[in-house]
């Protein structure tokens, strides 16, 4: 591939993540001073999880029909940033839910679309995805701690201006990205996939990914919103939560070494015991900075490992055409479905529960998900070196 679309795309991943680590820890806070409740805010912050239960596919089917990527990918970022425009003007809550609805529907459209991109101009030398995705991560934490920084001496209202900006960095990408070819698979005869869910490890494996996204549905809304309570400045916030990527960068980068170390079913425990017990520790810990340092550092096992284990048993128990339904089905199952029970419900119990016993009950989503992964889930071969290729962090970066 050429340099240019390298930096291109690089760019792209850098200003798309950039979005989300402006937005997602801070317009919690934003929404809270604007006087809503708790469960307010996880009602408006969920929409993003429901619209990915059926957005991606809708956008995928509409690119497939047409042939076309880059027009959809052009049209939904520049509708994602004029729908994020209406924040500038609204209070009442309804408005909000409207826009924040209509933000997330074209949000959640052009990701999975630049990934195909990518990959179709990598097809070549597909090891330097991670060298592009790179930049998405780097986005990410230079938008959390600059963010952070700013809020720390600027009003809370500021952080739309920021988010906008970051906004049209991804439209101005998007019309700086240039096409590649679609490349097609060999065609064959589709396996039902109905067949393959039938499968109690499959249905096992699935419902333990919902636990687990439900698990990190009230760190993904309330978590920033925790911490300012405690009166920790936003800068801090802002490190903790780049802390968490930077171990989820960590545990990726070394991902195939483990692979071969440990069978999948080994990093799958891991994963959700390190869950049940980093949300004990955030909910009960946050008086102790070095605590809540430790807990974040276990993102590298909740969701990084668990991402990278998932996601590979699926490419071994969907073969062939049935690949990309059964990563969308794991997509929209886990960040779609999870993130969104798990968003609603930590709504709910932290007006009336409270934070710590809010962060209990992720603690037991995750229990429930050690339970299924350790009664229904055998030993998992691995052996196709394939599987890491298609590991991407939708959720947090």
């Amino acid at each position: 591939m050429h340099h240019l679309p390298y930096w291109r795309l690089s760019a792209y991943y850098f200003f798309y993540f950039a979005f989300l680590g402006a937005f997602s820890p801070y317009f919690g806070l934003y929404l809270q001073s604007l006087s809503f409740s708790a469960w307010d805010i996880g009602l408006l912050m969920s929409q993003m999880m429901l619209m990915r239960l059926f957005g991606p596919y809708l956008w995928g089917v509409l690119a497939d029909r047409f042939g076309q990527r880059l027009p959809i990918i052009r049209l939904t970022s520049l509708l994602a940033l004029i729908a994020f425009s209406v924040f500038f003007f609204i209070a009442r809550f309804e408005a909000f839910l409207l826009a924040m609805a209509v933000l997330s529907f074209f949000w959640v459209a052009a990701l999975p679309l630049v990934e195909s991109l990518t990959f179709d101009h990598l097809r070549e030398n597909p090891a330097r995805y991670s060298r592009i995705r790179l930049w998405g991560s780097i986005g990410f934490i230079a938008a959390v701690l600059g963010t952070g920084a700013l809020l720390d001496h600027l009003p809370l209202p500021k952080l739309l201006w920021v988010s906008a900006v970051a906004l049209a960095g991804i439209l101005l990408c998007a019309l700086l990205v240039p096409e590649s070819p679609v490349h097609h698979a060999a065609l064959g005869e589709p396996q039902p996939v109905g067949e393959i869910l039938r499968q109690p490890r499959v249905r096992a494996l699935l419902a333990a990914c919902i636990t687990m996204s439900a698990a990190h549905g009230a760190l993904n809304i309330f978590y920033s919103i925790f911490l300012t309570d405690h009166g920790y400045s936003k800068l801090l916030v802002g490190g903790l939560w780049s802390l968490g990527v930077v171990a989820e960068i960590a545990v990726f980068f070394f991902m195939s070494q483990v692979m071969r170390r440990f069978s999948l079913r080994t990093i799958l425990l891991s994963s959700f015991l390190a869950a049940v017990v980093r949300f004990v520790m955030i909910g009960w810990g946050v008086e102790f900075p070095l605590v809540l340092a430790l807990a974040q550092l276990l993102h590298g096992l909740t969701f990084g490992a668990f991402h990278a284990a998932a996601i590979a048993a699926i490419y071994r128990w969907f073969p062939g055409r049935t690949r990309s339904r059964g990563q969308a089905l794991y997509s929209s199952l886990t960040f779609g479905a999870g993130g969104l029970l798990g968003g609603l419900i930590s709504g709910w119990t932290w007006g009336f529960l409270g934070a710590e016993l809010t962060f209990a009950l992720s603690s037991v989503y995750a229990l429930i998900g050690l339970i299924l992964v350790a009664g229904w889930i055998r030993e998992v071969d691995v052996s196709e070196p394939k599987a890491l290729h298609v590991v991407d962090t939708p959720d947090l970066v």
